[in-house]
């Protein structure tokens, strides 16, 4: 099955969280903070949304730093992605 995003949606891959720290503690999996960085798995058309004319900027593969509480988490054949809005991605890391 494959998740195909529509008009301005991104579908990411959210990167796994830290386990330990820089100096090599051991974090439980409650102190975990999620990361706002991910990785593009697929990018909608994008044209004509709510009146104006979008371009997309991002292209599959792409590692990317989105907004801490945008999109909607989506769990597929046991893989978990986020459906985003392209204006909720902030950055492509180069």
């Amino acid at each position: 099955m494959k998740l195909v995003p529509l008009a301005d949606r991104v579908v990411l891959k959210q990167f796994e969280a830290e386990e330990t720290t820089k100096s090599g503690i051991i974090l439980a999996s409650s102190a975990q903070e999620k990361p706002q960085e991910a990785e593009v798995i697929a990018v909608g058309p994008g044209g004509n949304v709510d009146g104006k004319e979008v371009t997309m900027h991002v292209k599959e593969g792409d590692k990317v730093i989105y907004s801490k509480y945008a999109g909607t988490e989506v769990k597929l054949e046991g893989t978990e992605y986020i459906i985003v809005k392209q204006n909720d991605i902030l950055a492509v890391v180069e």
